[in-house]
């Protein structure tokens, strides 16, 4: 299943791969050199690794109505975040590619395509 994501209106990536079993949880870009999907969005998750990754990532916390709950931007390999347990999602994103806008308490449109 693929997901598009707007902010404010205005879509700033589509074609988002959905990450909602086990597997697809565990694996998302690990191993990569570069990404393999323009996003990622897992569901349900309230923290997130990066370990054997080799790029870093942009992440974006969401609870269940897509309100925004916490932004990590360059998140570097080998790292892991916080549990934020009013997260329901996490929106993983190569860095560059989050609109340097989106801050906390704002919503996001994730429609599925």
């Amino acid at each position: 299943m693929r997901i598009s994501v707007s902010y404010k209106g205005e879509n700033f990536i589509s074609d988002v791969s959905l990450a909602d079993n086990f597997w697809l949880r565990l694996s998302g870009y690990m191993f990569r050199a570069r990404p393999h999907h323009p996003g990622i969005l897992f569901e349900p998750a309230s923290a997130i690794h990066s370990f054997f990754m080799f790029f870093s990532l942009d992440l974006v916390f969401l609870d269940g109505e897509n309100r925004v709950v916490k932004v990590v931007r360059n998140m570097k390999p080998w790292r892991h975040t916080w549990f934020y347990l009013k997260a329901r999602k996490v929106l993983e994103l190569p860095v560059g590619i989050l609109p340097p806008q989106i801050k906390e308490g704002e919503f996001l449109e994730v429609k599925h395509v």
